[in-house]
């Protein structure tokens, strides 16, 4: 199950480490420019990221000698045990409306983060299994059952964004598998159906963000304040950005979580439409090699994995930036290896280790 030979990197996908490593680099730059000006000092965010950034590229490389199907073996122990930290959450202190850290050891983290990798590992090591009859209505819903329990722990959270990641991971991950069109037809019909039952049954704040997303003037000063204030950052930028002296948003601290939700802002006004194109070029770089790794996988489960972690990080990069030019409700989720968050850092690259992995044993000769 571990292999140490050195030709292990004869099939290293540097392509996808390199751009990966630029991306988070990208972030660790941004972070310190949305933060220079804090009252608590850029250093207070810059550490723990940098720490996260140094322990993650530690992981991909730990995980390179690691056979993908010993982790698929794996998957009762980690789904087990993801399931015990989500339902740990739910009685933790509510912060800003949600509970979403635990604290083990010293350590705080987010499971919902941690939560998505096992996700993918462990629905798609069950997709797997039982790949073959996926279309017979039992088995479907046996995989179903399984693979959103941990997923309706994080809703009880009050986590409504990680929750819809995790549904769009688990849809393309039976999309993937062969799942049959009627299935799919029917699904998207029935959200459709609920969508009155849904919205009477969400909470306040969450109609309040969708109501300011179809007309942000309706709260200027309250909760269209940070879509308006990051939109207005942005097309300050124009082509080629204002620079950090001349960027106000970020000296007077104008736009609010500027360094987290509404870091693509920064970006905006700092770098302008250009650096804004470089970032989505690096990422769909990133894509295009998720994709083509998919393809060449030796086998269902590898792919699987792979279309995974490529559905996380691509839901994550539509929703954030999107939300940041008022296309998209505000829902508090991270730009991937771009925000700071140290927890979402390291599950996104430990994501990219797995895929990386799976990549290097592409060819059935070595291994």
């Amino acid at each position: 199950m571990l292999n140490f030979d050195k030709k292990i990197f004869k099939f290293f996908d540097w392509t996808l480490f390199i751009t990966t490593f630029l991306i988070t680099l990208f972030g660790l730059v941004t972070i310190y420019i949305a933060t220079v000006n804090s009252s608590a000092g850029y250093m207070r965010y810059i550490k723990p990221q940098a720490a996260s950034f140094i322990i993650g590229f530690i992981c991909i490389f730990v995980i390179l000698f690691v056979d993908y199907d010993l982790i698929g073996k794996l998957y009762l122990p980690i789904y087990f045990g993801t399931n015990i930290l989500l339902i740990l959450v739910l009685f933790t202190k509510e912060i800003n409306g949600a509970r979403s850290w635990i604290s083990i050891a010293g350590i705080t983290f987010q499971p919902s983060e941690i939560a998505k990798i096992a996700i993918i590992i462990c629905a798609g090591k069950f997709i797997d299994l039982h790949k073959e009859k996926i279309n017979e209505p039992l088995t479907l819903l046996k995989i179903l059952i399984f693979s959103f329990i941990p997923v309706g722990l994080i809703y009880l959270e009050n986590d409504l964004g990680t929750s819809m990641v995790c549904t769009f991971i688990i849809a393309i991950m039976l999309f993937v598998a062969g799942l049959h069109w009627k299935y799919i037809i029917t699904a998207i019909s029935l959200a459709l159906i609920s969508l009155p039952a849904i919205w009477i049954n969400l909470d306040g704040y969450q109609k309040g963000r969708i109501q300011v997303f179809l007309d942000p003037t309706l709260d200027p000063s309250g909760k269209g304040y940070q879509v308006l204030q990051a939109k207005t950052a942005i097309g300050s930028g124009m082509l080629l950005g204002r620079g950090l002296d001349n960027a106000k948003f970020i000296k007077y601290g104008y736009l609010p979580e500027n360094h987290t939700d509404m870091i693509f802002s920064v970006i905006g006004e700092v770098f302008g439409f250009a650096g804004g194109c470089f970032l989505i070029f690096l990422y769909l770089i990133l894509f295009y090699r998720l994709i083509m790794l998919s393809k060449q996988s030796k086998d269902l489960y590898g792919s699987i994995i792979t279309m995974g972690i490529l559905a996380m990080i691509l839901f994550h990069v539509i929703e954030n930036i999107g939300m940041n030019m008022g296309l998209m409700p505000v829902t508090g989720i991270p730009l991937p290896f771009v925000s700071y968050g140290g927890t979402s850092l390291l599950s996104n690259l430990l994501g990219i280790g797995i895929v990386l992995s799976i990549g290097i044993r592409r060819k059935r000769l070595l291994f």
